[in-house]
């Protein structure tokens, strides 16, 4: 960092944010925008890349699981980096790397080149996430204009989401798969050439080294948890995905008592000492987790129940996703009227209303139903993201903004992660029950076992019968699969009712931290 950057750290800075701190969070808005399109596109790109690659099913799941894993499992610690090193500083080096790493998939001539690439994407992810939300907490000190910069942020979310089916969509219909890892290139270009211009630079000055047996311990916390996860929601319960799962607590108590013991930890466990803090992670990490529950069980619907294409299944997904854009548009509007805890406990009651619609949805004539239900699904938890995610950055002192960032994406990773994973094996167990009770005529043994398995296994087992009996069994199974909808969507109302009432009770108005370093400490 230049004297220049040190001095204009140590000076005091005006509270209402200027011209520059409103083009700067333009700037930011590119990786937030790039990185939520990133979740998207690569499913799309599957097909292609798998009919040009050839890889076989083992590496197929690492291309596409090893970015969420890295992205994971690296966020505490890019976090605390950047509150170390500089958090512009950070950004960039995510920004060259990200863009490399996409050359280098985009080009990849075999499998496990992508994987590579995937990986390295993943790392460079974790370095982008916290530092854009860590600068925009360091830019926005007035308490209503972080919610209003936090909204652009969330805004920009949903956009990528959106946009990530369609723009993915329409690029695999003109160029080859590794077109859709090119559209990171032009935008990390922009983001290297504006921001030493527009984004300040920030650290805290009093960090001491980073511990890097905090950080082993970290990754091997986060990583097996997140596999075992995966592996539960991907083939049920089994001594693997335990395993795992044990190996992860086990690192995880290791790495919290490391933490409490040193006097400058990777991970500062005093900011969990924060009520609203705790109650925030906690609503955050339950409400993402029934919707990334609940949006697996409605992308499958719309492509294996109702035969819809992918792009044409993003665009029945558009208005569920143009609802989440106004409404985190709209959200710091409304904050300023309604304290933050009573708006976040309201929207999550509509949110339950959408988890109730979606439960009514059939087999049959359900689209526009459960287009409905998942677009009030989208209302009722904007406002938590936007709200939830300043009540986590706003209760941490200004130089710990990056690991307080770092928390707060993690925690919604894991709720996705643990969401998909819960009710997918409650879905899968709901599905197999229905098929075995299902009164289906004789058919071979190898048929019925696959369409035991899964809707999709279904599918492509009816597509081997003869055309009456193929159409029996996919009644039967998209029956199935529409129970589990129904039973899944019952359990995230249950959940996002109760969490409504914990939010009204918990989630108290937050103390922003303006210059004290310890002003949301016990």
């Amino acid at each position: 960092m230049s004297d220049s950057d040190l001095l204009r750290e140590d000076r005091p800075r005006p509270l209402s944010a200027g011209p520059r701190e409103w083009l700067g969070l333009a700037v930011l808005a590119l990786p937030t925008l790039l990185l939520a399109m990133d979740v998207t596109v690569l499913y799309l790109a599957v097909p292609h890349l798998t009919a040009d690659l050839r890889p076989t099913g083992i590496e197929q799941l690492w291309i596409a699981d090893i970015y969420g894993f890295m992205i994971a499992g690296f966020l505490i610690t890019m976090g605390t980096v950047g509150d170390r090193v500089g958090r512009r500083k950070l950004l960039m080096l995510g920004a060259s790397a990200f863009g490399g790493a996409s050359v280098l998939a985009a080009f990849a001539t075999e499998p496990l080149l992508l994987i590579i690439a995937r990986a390295l994407l993943g790392i460079a992810g974790a370095t982008l996430m916290p530092s854009t939300l860590a600068l925009i907490s360091n830019m926005f000190r007035d308490a209503g204009q972080r919610a209003t910069a936090i909204g652009v942020w969330a805004t920009c979310m949903s956009a990528g989401m959106a946009a990530g089916p369609i723009i993915g969509g329409l690029m695999l219909e003109s160029f080859w798969w590794g077109s859709v890892f090119l559209l990171a290139v032009p935008v990390m270009a922009l983001l290297l050439v504006t921001a030493p211009v527009l984004l300040p630079e920030y650290r805290d000055p009093a960090a001491g080294r980073i511990d890097l047996p905090s950080v082993s311990m970290s990754l091997f916390t986060i990583l097996p948890v997140i596999y075992g996860i995966k592996k539960l929601a991907e083939h049920g319960p089994s001594v693997g995905s335990a395993a795992a799962l044990v190996i992860g607590g086990c690192f995880g108590l290791l790495f919290v008592r490391r933490q409490a013991a040193l006097t400058d930890p990777l991970l500062d466990l005093r900011m969990f000492g924060n009520p609203t803090f705790r109650a925030a992670l906690l609503i955050l990490l339950l409400a993402l987790g029934t919707v990334g529950g609940i949006y697996l069980f409605i992308t499958q619907y719309l492509q294996l129940v109702r035969g819809l294409s992918p792009l044409s299944a993003g665009l029945w997904l558009l208005p569920p996703a143009g609802a989440l854009i106004v409404a985190s548009t709209l959200t710091p509007i409304i904050a300023r009227r309604v304290e933050p805890r009573f708006l976040i406990a309201g929207a999550l009651a509509v949110a339950t209303l959408g988890y109730l619609t979606l439960a009514f949805v059939d087999a049959v004539g359900g689209l526009p139903l459960l287009v409905s239900g998942f677009t009030l699904v989208y209302i009722g938890i904007s406002p938590l993201m936007v709200l939830g995610t300043d009540l986590i950055i706003g209760t941490a002192p200004p130089e710990k903004a990056g690991a307080a960032a770092a928390i707060s994406e993690t925690s919604m990773e894991f709720g996705v992660a643990t969401g998909i994973a819960v009710l997918g094996v409650l879905g899968t167990a709901i599905y197999r029950a229905d098929i075995a009770a299902a009164p289906i005529p004789t058919m071979p043994v190898e048929a019925r076992e696959a369409a035991a398995d899964s809707l999709a296994a279904a599918d492509a087992a009816a597509a081997e019968l003869a055309p009456q009996l193929g159409e029996t069994v996919l009644i039967a199974a998209r029956a199935a699969f529409t129970d589990g909808l129904t039973v899944a969507a019952l359990v995230c109302a249950a959940i996002t009712a109760a969490l409504a009432v914990v939010a009204a009770g918990l989630l108290r108005p937050t103390v922003a931290s303006e210059g004290s370093t310890d002003a949301s400490l016990p």
